[in-house]
């Protein structure tokens, strides 16, 4: 959420914002309807003070009559009728503020001026790390984990149990997807120094509006039926939240959470693209890093935690390239990203495992999470980011692929190997 500010006295700023991001046409007319709604609180306020200062001059003309005792039946009669138009203008300037505050809920996150103007078209490739493997001789994943090959990932019974996008891992499988968790955690916590924390996997209405999945991407949510909770999206969501309504130390920033969960989404709108093997899941396995940072550090942050997360790619072996996302291809929340690709040779993609996003004070406003900066200063808002190090499907399936040998077997990288206890899969 923005600083309602922007949208009561720089709507052209906001206009500029979502021109870049290429989202104008169609919520052009939200800010036309964010700025009647502003005109008509002005008009009431202005109103109600022309309404209040004759109210009070009645007042002093009724007491003054009375002193008098002179008759003011007629003045008490007007002072009624005042009262009952203040207080449906109270009213009416109550329900345009509330209608504007949730208006305001319905725009993106303005990205930060080095974040290029554009589509996915305009996506800058800032670095690379490690050599493709040659497509040619490569089978996709979902060959050789499946039950003709290693027989460590069953698709069908996957669906079977759940539905499409639901996938069961088998063995050597099951124990990669654990020894995977491990692994990342234990590296961000020994040597980057993050918090662990275990979250609840169901989170509340409030705690989705917090981190912008509500009211946007609502229709992407799984609900559960007689309450109202959701699974998590990501474990951005709680993890963000666990400091919802608090005021932190400045002296505790920058902090470091992270955790490891299960992500379910139904992702609407999404039928039909990527949808082999391990590319595009309703649940899947993560481990996420959140920081808490104060305005004038988090651009460093948000380089740190990059970082961090390639270093569980580079741990792993696999060749990736970072991208600095364009405005329209930036995510609602956040005012720059970064992505990490790594390259799959068996379906000859370049697959996203990771985004790392600053959102600036955007979730923090809606959640109300703010710091004291020190002395007498009032609290601020903190800068929330969120990174995942990294989600498990599709680094599975390039390891799958980029670690193949002829024979079908799959070599394990070294980090993986006391974990699972075998140095190949087959």
């Amino acid at each position: 959420m923005h600083d309602l500010r922007l949208l009561r006295e720089r709507p052209d700023a906001l206009r500029d914002a979502l021109r870049r991001r290429g989202v104008l046409d169609t919520m052009a007319s939200t800010v036309d309807r964010a700025e009647a709604l502003e005109r008509d609180r002005r008009a009431c306020i202005r109103a109600e003070e022309e309404k209040r200062a004759a109210a009070n001059a009645l007042t002093q003309e009724v007491r003054r009559r009375k002193q008098e005792h002179v008759d003011a039946t007629d003045l008490i009669e007007q002072g009624r009728v005042l009262s009952a138009e203040l207080a449906q203008l109270e009213s009416q300037r109550a329900a345009a503020e509330s209608a504007f505050t949730a208006l305001g809920l319905e725009f993106p996150n303005i990205t930060l001026p080095d974040v290029p103007a554009g589509g996915e078209t305009a996506n800058v490739v800032v670095r690379s790390w490690g050599t493709p493997r040659p497509e040619g001789g490569i089978r996709p994943h979902w060959e050789v984990a499946g039950p003709e090959g290693l027989g460590i990932l069953d698709l069908a019974r996957g669906a079977k149990v759940a539905g499409s996008g639901f996938v069961a891992f088998r063995g050597l499988g099951a124990r990669l997807v654990r020894s995977l968790m491990t692994f990342m955690i234990d590296l961000h916590t020994r040597e980057h120094g993050y918090e662990e924390v275990w979250i609840p996997f169901v989170v509340n209405r409030a705690s989705m509006t917090g981190t912008a999945q509500f009211p946007k991407f609502a229709d992407d949510q799984y609900g559960i039926e007689g309450d109202d909770l959701f699974l998590v999206p990501t474990a951005e969501v709680p993890v963000t939240n666990l400091y919802r309504d608090e005021i932190l130390d400045a002296a505790a920033l920058p902090r470091g959470f992270v955790t490891y969960s299960p992500c379910f989404r139904r992702e609407a709108g999404a039928h039909g693209k990527d949808t082999r093997g391990l590319l595009r899941l309703h649940q899947f396995d993560k481990v996420e890093l959140v920081r808490y940072s104060t305005p004038d550090e988090s651009p460093a942050q948000l380089e740190l935690m990059t970082g961090h997360a390639e270093a569980v790619l580079q741990r792993l072996g696999l060749p990736y390239r970072v991208v600095l996302l364009a405005a329209g291809d930036t995510g609602f929340a956040s005012a720059k990203t970064y992505d990490l690709e790594v390259w799959a040779p068996g379906v000859g993609k370049w697959l996203e495992v990771s985004s790392c996003s600053t959102c600036t004070d955007f979730q923090a406003r809606r959640a109300n999470i703010r710091f004291r900066p020190g002395g007498a200063s009032k609290p601020t808002f903190v800068h929330t980011l969120n990174g995942s190090a990294t989600a498990f499907p599709r680094l599975i399936a390039t390891l799958l692929e980029h670690y193949q040998e002829p024979g079908g077997a799959v070599r394990v990288p070294d980090v993986l190997r006391p974990a699972l206890g075998v140095d190949r899969l087959g």
